[in-house]
């Protein structure tokens, strides 16, 4: 006997052995279909991860309470592309980071300035809030779970190549 037969034949029993009428085949076959599309908590597996590389925009900012602290700064992601007529354009797309982790919060609000590279991996999440008025506005962010330096400012690595011209001469 096939899995589908002997769990219906278990199932028919139970139902039919439960009910206080007796029931009819059709009966048992129609609550055993319901069991069988009832909803459940899907156990599915499923992805979202961010990867970021690019540079920061904003100093980080302290912002939630003592009891829910977050960081959050924006990075810059640009886009290269060619037209047919052999120009090279860039596109920046800006991204709204959020750090919660105790650990890495602390270290990106202590060492993380504007313009330094930064890789970031996370996950994107959508809010929204009502303002004043009673508008509502839509949310994106990314929620870092790593935040790794690559390199510090612009400023700073074009001072250090200044510098090390200077000591050349």
């Amino acid at each position: 006997m096939s899995a589908l037969k002997v769990s219906f034949s278990i199932l028919r029993s139970n139902v039919l052995r439960k009910a206080s009428k007796p029931l009819s085949v059709m009966t048992a076959v129609r609550k055993f279909n319901d069991h069988q599309t009832s909803p459940r908590v899907p156990l599915e597996k499923s992805i979202n991860h961010v990867t970021l590389l690019g540079r920061v925009g904003t100093n980080p900012q302290a912002r939630g309470s003592e009891a829910k602290p977050v960081v959050i700064f924006t990075l810059a992601t640009n886009t290269n592309y060619k037209y047919d007529s052999g120009e090279f354009q860039q596109k920046t797309d800006w991204h709204r980071i959020t750090v919660f982790k105790p650990h890495l919060r602390d270290t990106v609000m202590e060492y993380l300035r504007k313009g330094t590279r930064v890789y970031v991996e996370g996950r994107i999440l959508y809010g929204e809030f009502s303002d004043t008025s009673g508008v509502i506005h839509y949310t994106t962010t990314i929620v870092a779970n790593d935040v790794i330096f690559i390199s510090g400012s612009k400023k700073s690595e074009i001072e250090d190549v200044e510098e090390k011209d200077e000591s050349s001469i």
